[in-house]
């Protein structure tokens, strides 16, 4: 046995330990801590991670972590105490508002009293009203929530509350982005609206005809439907009737495979019409479409890959680094960004007294952020999120302004409307009742 000895021998050794011990690290918990002795900050993340869906839910978590992975790589969030580490935690909604709602039973269970979640602007809905009730009736043991996703405009408007920081444009913010590319599309005089049938959908479908209305008059709107969320596997008879309608467009706000199995099964009839699309960047999209996609998906988003600054471009490959299968290859800025403010507004809290939901609200309402060039800052007055928002047309990789495809399908978006955050706010009907 002598070379266990052997020096070269105990160095391979070592650096194969270290190896295992990152290895199941990640697996394990995917946030390791500054200090093992410390006690993390725990986020429940409550999303889809089974079922039709569960890719979507997979993204955000390997985005979560890698922000948290980012702050404790630097020391964690910085206590009078001693620094802690972020911790994420799964809870598996299955795509369902009750079973989010039960997951939110456990994480109470569980002492957490900072969740996440997006996926839905139902669940959204419902996570809202059960965390008001909750912080009322338990004051000792309130809780925050972070959305990073669901756009539904009600959540901060009508539905407004003390305890829900939005992170994402919502669905107006959003389509008043993409209104700013498809108004100057002249050629386009027919155009087909379709969504999925719950309030974000719903939402999508009535601020399309209002500001195809006012912006665009002449354009006629030749079809419109909302379908079932997450239940259709086969759109060809959707699909038929767009190329039917005699659409020259598709406007829509479907993500997930409910998007990816659309634009494939316009693709196989025939459709040669343009896509407006929020989330038609990713998620299979690109690659269902192929060819018949170039110059004719467009999507909007607050970042793009292909934003053309060092900065940015840094940041991306390292987020290709930490997560290099080309499945994988859905990064959002805006969850970067949400996690940056929750341990800037943490660290505040701490410095002016107890941690708790409360002390942590009340900082995270003047969050402002930067990163890799993106600055973005939360409006207290509705806990909506204000940051730049930009449109991109889908290319061939290696086009000028698209030199990085996306999930490895050979095509890119290119940046072609950028918007200031000043450009992208908009007013708000906002009541909010403060504790």
């Amino acid at each position: 046995m002598k070379y266990l000895c052997d020096p070269v021998f105990a160095q391979r050794r070592r650096a194969l330990a270290a190896a295992l011990i990152g290895v199941l690290s990640v697996t394990v918990s995917l946030a390791q801590a500054p200090t093992p002795s410390a006690a993390p900050i725990r986020i429940a993340m409550i999303e889809g991670l089974s079922g039709p869906i569960a890719n979507t839910g997979e993204a955000v978590y390997r985005n979560l972590v890698w922000a948290t992975e980012r702050v404790n790589a630097r020391g964690g969030v910085k206590l009078p105490g001693g620094n802690r580490p972020l911790l994420i935690e799964r809870f598996d909604s299955k795509g369902q508002t009750e079973e989010a709602l039960s997951a939110l039973r456990s994480a109470v269970d569980r002492d957490i009293t900072i969740v996440a979640q997006g996926n839905s602007s139902a669940a959204a809905s419902a996570l809202i009203d059960a965390i008001n009730k909750h912080n009322e009736r338990e004051p000792a043991r309130q809780m925050l929530f972070l959305n990073y996703s669901a756009v539904d405009p009600a959540l901060t408007n009508e539905k407004c509350s003390y305890w829900h920081f939005r992170f994402d444009a919502h669905a107006d913010m959003r389509m008043t982005a993409l209104m700013s590319v498809l108004r100057e599309d002249k050629q386009l005089k027919n155009i087909y609206l379709i969504g999925q049938d719950y309030s974000f959908g719903q939402a999508v479908l009535r601020e399309g005809r209002n500001q195809l209305a006012a912006q665009r008059p002449d354009v006629k709107i030749v079809g419109e439907e909302l379908h079932p969320m997450a239940r259709v596997k086969d759109f060809l008879p959707y699909a038929t009737k767009i190329k039917a309608s005699g659409a020259q467009a598709v406007l829509t706000g479907n993500w997930g495979n409910d998007l990816t199995l659309l634009v494939k099964a316009a693709r196989e009839v025939g459709f040669d019409g343009s896509f407006y699309t929020f989330y038609g960047n990713a998620l299979g999209a690109p690659a269902a479409m192929g060819e018949a996609g170039i110059g004719k998906v467009i999507a909007v988003a607050d970042w793009f890959p292909n934003v053309p600054t060092r900065e940015s471009e840094a940041f991306y490959q390292s987020f290709r680094q930490r997560f290099p299968n080309p499945a994988d290859d859905y990064v959002h800025m805006r969850m970067q960004l949400m996690v940056e403010s929750l341990a800037q507004a943490i660290e505040r809290a701490g410095a002016a007294g107890p941690v708790n939901a409360a002390t942590i609200a009340a900082q995270l309402e003047k969050a402002e952020v930067t990163l890799a060039g993106q600055t973005a800052r939360m409006r207290a007055a509705d806990h909506q999120f204000q940051q730049p928002l930009a449109v991109a047309v889908m290319d061939r990789q290696g086009a000028p302004g698209a030199k990085f495809d996306v999930e490895g399908s050979g095509y890119g978006f290119r940046v072609i409307r950028n918007l200031a955050p000043q450009q992208a706010e908009q007013p708000h009907r906002c009541n909010m009742i403060r504790p």
